[in-house]
């Protein structure tokens, strides 16, 4: 059977007023493949992923999605009860800021087990083990299980959403900047964590970044927008090596420069 993307975006388009911040987008996302979206503060690509991951409502469009059950389903016309259970459990979205994505007066892990409740688990013994593995996993110390997040340094807290995230297996995840914020020798280690978890786990995953490095060092595929609208398209290092749209030479000459 002929392999089908996990995830299709098609025609999304979301206005604010008269502004339009994102015009006919449409992409597809493959089983195990990181996509990278890059382009400059103001270019729609994370008003794109928070229309995309539901955290917006899109004025038109689809976002087909292929759930673990089978059938595709698009998640923009889901009944709200549905798209957060399938948001809670087959999807992850991690924040630029960590504190968007974490209960910081709940235990780390706490907050790791939190995910796995929404799928019905509830043997304390289980959820304290899986969270004192994952944050072995994302190298945050297992003695630290029961601090809350408050006392965690930026990377740590970043860490510690990404396993409260992956802790469900999810199928798809979309990244917001994860690395932005973070000291240079921080985040380096973060890219080092997240380029071997998405291999390891063969998750598939929608990163925004407008860090080139970044995005070729964790993309396999990367879109570039400018003003709301994907103006090129294609396998990372072949763009990012070899650029055709003025706007992409622009971006890649400018990552060059510094």
């Amino acid at each position: 059977m002929k392999e089908q993307p996990i995830l299709e975006v098609r025609d999304l388009t979301r206005r604010f007023g008269l502004r339009t911040a994102v015009r006919d987008v449409g992409f597809e996302l493959w089983p195990g493949e990181v996509l990278g979206i890059v382009g400059e503060s103001g270019s729609g690509k994370t008003t794109l992923l928070n229309c995309v991951g539901g955290r917006l409502p899109a004025d038109d469009g689809t976002v087909l999605y292929r759930t673990a059950a089978g059938p595709a389903v698009d998640m923009l016309a889901l009944a709200e009860a549905k798209r957060r259970r399938l948001l809670r459990t087959e999807w992850g979205f991690v924040h630029q800021n960590p504190r968007d994505g974490l209960r910081l007066d709940v235990s780390a892990g706490g907050n790791v087990g939190e995910r796995l409740m929404a799928l019905g688990h509830r043997h304390y013994g289980n959820l304290r083990q899986a969270a004192i593995d994952w944050l072995a996993q994302v190298e945050i110390d297992t003695a630290r299980v029961d601090d809350a997040p408050r006392a965690f340094s930026g990377g740590m807290q970043q860490r510690l959403q990404i396993a409260r995230n992956l802790v469900t297996h999810p199928r798809v995840v979309l990244m917001d900047e994860p690395t932005g914020g973070l000291d240079v020798s921080v985040q380096a280690r973060l890219l080092d964590l997240l380029r071997r978890l998405v291999r390891e786990t063969g998750v598939s995953a929608v990163i925004v970044t407008h860090d080139l490095g970044v995005a070729r060092l964790l993309a396999d595929r990367l879109l570039v927008m400018k003003g709301g609208e994907v103006v090129e398209g294609g396998l990372t290092d072949r763009l990012l090596d070899d650029p055709h749209h003025p706007y992409t030479q622009l971006l890649v000459s400018s990552a060059l420069s510094v």
